[in-house]
């Protein structure tokens, strides 16, 4: 008989603690994306990106500034609007733009360049009037040396993804 009860008393024992377990993980698993914006901030405006870097790099501001529309679209945190009807504005400059050698083999030959992109975003609360961050971030990605433009280009939006979820996030989870 203690032995049913043994059984018994671990069956309940397993049942209990699968339950709180299951009950932690639901309640807990949250996302962190837009779990700071603060609730006066409703729209963000997001103008067209400068570009100070000296590349003269076709197109490469504007792409930044779709990524980044995009990612608030997809985000759903803040509505993206014009500047007039924003709360918030998040600006963008490309601040450097280099595509260099990244890995030279013996007889410096080199098998494999890098874009690198620097991008100081600003982002200001219109409704306190406060500047929340300046910072600027930076990302590379690698490609063949003597790889096609094909090649080149979807290192350039490797890169350009990247920079625009850390601005994504820092502008969201950044208070």
């Amino acid at each position: 008989m203690l032995k049913i009860n043994l059984k018994k008393f671990s069956l309940l024992f397993l049942l209990i603690a699968l339950t709180v377990v299951l009950n932690f993980t639901a309640c807990c698993s949250y996302s962190f994306t837009g779990a700071s914006v603060p609730n006066h901030l409703n729209t963000i405006a997001i103008p067209i990106a400068d570009d100070k870097s000296g590349s003269a790099e076709i197109g490469l501001r504007e792409s930044l500034t779709q990524k980044l529309i995009q990612k608030f679209v997809d985000d759903n945190s803040l509505q993206v609007t014009d500047r007039v009807n924003a709360d918030a504005i998040l600006e963008c400059t490309v601040v450097s733009f280099n595509d260099a050698p990244a890995i030279v083999s013996a007889g410096e030959n080199v098998t494999s360049r890098r874009i690198t992109i620097g991008v100081k975003a600003s982002y200001r609360d219109l409704v306190k009037k406060v500047n929340v961050f300046d910072k600027t971030f930076t990302s590379y990605e690698d490609y063949p040396q003597g790889g096609s433009l094909s090649d080149r280009n979807n290192a350039i939006e490797k890169v350009l993804d990247q920079l625009t979820e850390d601005i994504l996030l820092e502008t969201v989870s950044g208070w």
